[in-house]
C-alpha cells in the first residue's frame, strides 16, 4: 500500500531540482544526528552534557554543529542563563515541532521493522 503525503498548500519549492533549497534541507533533516536530536529533544529542552549522554556515540564537535544547524534552519532554540556556569539549554521551536510526527514516525518505524531490515541484509549479504 501506497501511502502519498501532499503539501498543505501549493509550493514552488522542487526537491527534484538540483538548485532547489528544499534539497539541502532534505539532506540535513535526513542525517541520523539530527533525527536523534529532534527526538531526544521532543519532551522538552535539554542542555548539551544531557544530549551527550542520551545520543551515545555522538561526538561533541558533531553535536555542537547539528545544533548550531537546527538552530540555523529555526528548528532549535538556544537559551543562555546568566549563571556559574552559564546555563546553555536547547528546545525545539514552534516548527522543530511541527516536524516530530514526521521524526517520531521514522523512528518508530525504524523501531518496528529492524528485525525484517537485518533479515535482509543478511540475506543480500550472503548472495553477495
Amino acid at each position: 500500500m501506497t501511502t502519498t503525503v501532499t503539501c498543505p498548500t501549493p509550493t514552488p519549492f522542487d526537491p527534484f531540482d538540483a538548485n532547489c533549497p528544499t534539497r539541502q534541507l532534505l539532506d540535513e533533516l535526513s542525517d541520523k544526528w539530527v533525527c536523534l536530536v529532534l527526538v531526544a529533544l521532543g519532551p522538552g529542552p535539554l542542555r548539551h552534557g544531557e544530549l551527550r549522554r542520551r545520543i551515545l556515540g555522538v561526538s561533541q564537535k558533531m553535536l555542537t554543529q547539528t545544533l548550531r544547524n537546527l538552530e540555523r534552519d529555526g528548528l532549535v532554540e538556544r537559551t543562555v542563563t546568566a549563571s556559574v556556569p552559564v546555563r546553555v539549554d536547547y528546545e525545539l521551536t514552534p516548527l522543530g515541532r511541527s516536524l516530530m510526527p514526521v521524526v517520531d514516525a521514522l523512528k518508530v518505524w525504524a523501531q518496528a521493522h529492524m528485525d525484517e531490515v537485518e533479515a535482509s541484509r543478511g540475506r543480500y549479504d550472503a548472495r553477495v
